[in-house]
């Protein structure tokens, strides 16, 4: 059955397996996708299924650049309107439909070739730019997807998608490390008394690691507090998904405050109960009072790309099979904490 929003290049089954990458990837993503209408739900799993697989290609090679180079190729061949593959395919109709410019994707590569480099950041505005690159980009994608083109809503799409992502870094702390990748700000671990490259080499907790994690989730959440303000512009249909996807996040930073700030040697991991209860609460929230501010200087690329460019048509939003979404999370998370508590 062709997608509602586009059916250029891709079939049923090329949807089809964005939708299998999405269950078998991001938990909460695809926990908080169920709350968006369906249109927008299908556009974005297409959407998660190419930046999973542009991510894997990049993070799994060999040759990190070469991958990297072929990805550029790809990006070519889908906004010249030849894409190959399935999650190319599903991307590419996402991209024509909803006006995504080539910028933004670009963007995102641009991030996957910072992590190649090795690259560290010397400051927060430096890592900043980082996670513009690898999920504000996402973010912007996400917001054209539900039809919202204003700087301003743009700007708090990018602000969430950096929070997620310094969010992410604050609780990978030790697993990035073991891998040889730092990307904690290096004036605030040198502020700490932390020697970068003898946590590199033996990567331990220490109470100046935990004041550099509450400083990174501190600044998550100033960037969570401004993006409420773009998600009360989104139509009322998306917001609860948004929403949705901004609580589990924060949610995640508070677990590794409950750890103590220590996420060298745990990582954390949000129980299904306490998602539920806040998935709870995202039906009866609202955004009002967010923080209003200009677009994040390191953005500002990326916001005035997006906000040229006008997609190709407008689609109305679903209104019916919302409870019906809704019982099935409830009925999904208690079966993966029975399945917790089976282990």
């Amino acid at each position: 059955m062709p997608m509602p929003w586009s059916d250029i290049h891709a079939s049923s089954a090329d949807h089809a397996v964005c939708r299998a990458l999405l269950k078998g990837g991001s938990r909460s993503f695809f926990a908080a996708s169920v709350f968006l209408p369906a249109h927008v739900r299908d556009a974005a799993t297409a959407l998660y299924g190419f930046c999973r697989v542009a991510d894997d290609a990049v993070d799994l090679a060999e040759h990190p650049e070469v991958a990297l180079l072929a990805l550029r190729e790809r990006l070519d061949r889908i906004y010249d309107g030849r894409p190959d593959g399935a999650v190319d395919r599903a991307f590419a109709d996402v991209a024509t439909a909803y006006g995504i410019p080539k910028a933004v994707p670009e963007g995102l590569l641009e991030g996957f070739a910072w992590d190649t480099e090795g690259r560290r950041y010397e400051s927060l505005g430096a890592l900043t730019g980082y996670g513009v690159r690898v999920a504000g980009t996402v973010g912007v994608m996400m917001a054209r997807l539900m039809g919202a083109t204003s700087v301003h809503a743009l700007a708090r799409a990018c602000d969430l998608g950096v929070a997620m992502q310094l969010t992410n870094i604050a609780r990978d702390v030790g697993e990035d490390a073991r891998a040889g990748r730092l990307y904690l700000p290096l004036d605030w671990l040198g502020e700490a008394g932390v020697d970068a490259d003898a946590f590199l080499d033996d990567p331990r907790f220490s109470p100046g690691i935990g004041a550099v994690v509450a400083r990174l989730l501190t600044a998550a959440e100033r960037l969570y507090l401004r993006a409420g303000s773009g998600i009360e512009v989104l139509p009322p249909r998306c917001r609860p998904g948004i929403r949705a996807a901004r609580w589990l996040y924060a949610e995640i930073g508070r677990e590794v405050e409950r750890h103590g700030l220590d996420s060298v040697t745990t990582r954390a991991l949000v129980p299904p109960s306490r998602k539920l209860a806040l998935l709870a609460r995202v039906m009866r929230a609202n955004d009002r009072g967010g923080l209003y501010a200009p677009p994040l200087p390191e953005a500002r690329f990326l916001i005035d790309a997006a906000a040229g460019t006008r997609s190709e048509q407008r689609h109305p939003l679903a209104a019916s099979g919302f409870d019906r979404r809704v019982h099935w999370l409830v009925d999904l998370f208690h079966d993966l904490e029975a399945r917790q508590r089976v282990r």
